[in-house]
């Protein structure tokens, strides 16, 4: 019997061992397959093109919200859906501001997303300038009584751009806490790491509750220069922004699906997001990353036999306002244990330079199966844990689904991030592909296995131990 039993275990052992290697050759040929392939290029560029711009509550995301679910069925999707949620939309009206004193000069400016306007004349004050965001906390409160706030903190350029998260506190709260000080209006040097005039949007505080001031961007060396002016003597500036908001606005979150061979309920979720901001056409910001993720799916869905598990991939509708993660875990939450892994793309199309896997998996063989698949990609399998795969998965990871991070080379990411220059010229062809190729091979080798990430974890040992 005892012998009996250890000839059945040799021959599974070989059984999973020849599995195995099949699947490595599998996640093998679609990575030098994807390095060759055009999908993700002709979607960037289509939805660049037809659709442009695509702001929540705008005739174009609707358009775009179309162009997903044909998109999907064109390239072979199953289950496609379109799921709405409501939320509240923000346009952009007539943006100007100008140095008045100590000479006339004109500021190139952009609003800050979901900023509330000025009154309709402007508003025309003298300038309190902060070189950072900790000098503005420190001001006392009603220190600042009438004063438009200039704040010139920059930003640190980082391949993982972990500058981002520092410099834009001035963006995301700067407003909320100068009213707090009594100030009417605010500007800041762009959440940039170039030194171009083109400034950058992004939203900034909003919502029920909220008491902020009219709040715009101006570009690096425009800020520079008022540093430089404030040091001879005092400034005033005339800031004017118009903007209107619909409450009673809707998005939409859109999927398909490669369905799994053997364990179709069981899922992968990954994807992009579909909204941008309304200042350059969204290339980076994401288009990119719908198409990252739609072409790896579709590549696996090309294959003469699909993955024992399903692979869906999202473009969610309001990532840089919010709302698309919570609408879709809202939507979801009964399926969070069949969800076995999410992941999203969204730091533009620049090389994947390391791959960060949930917690407890770094010892598991399927990270030694990903280092040698993506080595020829120049991808390393990082020590440290995913610990948050996009702004539109939080939901899921918040509800235990584990996430996987494949890090994009971020240095030249938020040169043009928000702003009039996100276009589809930005996009390194090559380099999009890479993306796809680690994406295909990676998420084709987790939906082929049956791999647990939850149990990895409860498994792990505890950090310091």
């Amino acid at each position: 019997m005892f012998r009996s039993l250890l000839a059945a275990s040799a021959t599974v052992a070989l059984l999973s061992g020849v599995a195995h290697a099949q699947d490595v050759k599998t996640a093998e040929a679609l990575r030098d397959k994807a390095l060759l392939d055009r999908t993700a290029w002709d979607i960037t560029e289509d939805l660049t093109t037809t659709i442009g711009p695509r702001l929540v509550g705008s005739p174009a995301m609707e358009r775009a919200k179309d162009w997903g679910a044909a998109k999907f069925k064109a390239l072979g999707f199953t289950n496609i859906k379109i799921e709405q949620f409501a939320k509240p939309s923000w346009t952009r009206g007539e943006e100007s501001a100008e140095l008045v004193g100590p000479y006339p000069m004109k500021l190139g400016i952009v609003g800050l997303g979901r900023t509330i306007p000025t009154p309709v004349g402007g508003i025309e004050a003298d300038v309190a300038l902060f070189h950072t965001y900790a000098e503005l906390i420190a001001a006392p409160e009603g220190s600042l009584k009438g004063k438009i706030v200039v704040i010139t903190q920059p930003m640190v350029k980082a391949q993982d751009g972990s500058g981002y998260g520092v410099a834009g506190i001035s963006r995301r709260s700067g407003p909320v806490e100068a009213a707090k000080r009594g100030a009417v209006a605010v500007l800041i040097r762009s959440i940039s790491t170039s030194d171009s005039t083109v400034p950058h949007t992004g939203v900034t505080a909003f919502g029920e509750g909220v008491v902020s001031i009219p709040a715009a961007a101006i570009g690096v060396p425009e800020a520079e220069q008022l540093e430089r002016l404030a040091k001879k003597g005092p400034l005033r500036i005339k800031l004017k922004l118009a903007s209107t908001v619909d409450p009673n606005d809707v998005a939409w979150n859109i999927s398909g699906e490669i369905k799994g061979s053997e364990k179709p309920d069981e899922v992968i979720v990954i994807g992009g997001h579909l909204d941008s901001w309304d200042v350059g056409t969204g290339a980076l910001d994401d288009a990119t990353g719908i198409a990252i993720t739609t072409s790896a799916a579709k590549l696996i869905g090309d294959l003469p036999k699909h993955p024992k598990r399903t692979i869906r991939v999202v473009m969610w509708g309001s990532e840089e306002s919010g709302g698309s993660s919570e609408a879709y875990i809202a939507a979801h939450r009964d399926e969070v244990p069949k969800i076995v892994l999410a992941g999203e793309s969204d730091t533009g199309a620049d090389r994947v330079f390391a791959l960060k896997l949930p917690t407890g998996a770094a010892a598991h063989p399927l990270a030694t199966t990903a280092a040698n698949v993506l080595a020829p990609l120049k991808i390393y399998v990082s020590r440290a844990p995913a610990t948050h795969g996009g702004a539109d998965i939080e939901g899921l990871e918040e509800a235990g689904v584990p996430s996987v991070e494949l890090d994009q080379d971020a240095s030249r990411y938020f040169d043009y991030h928000h702003t009039a220059d996100d276009t589809l010229n930005k996009v390194r062809p090559d380099e999009l592909a890479q993306n796809v190729a680690a994406w295909a091979s990676f998420i084709y080798l987790v939906a082929d296995s049956d791999i647990d990430f939850r149990a990895l974890k409860a498994a792990a040992p505890a950090a310091g131990h």
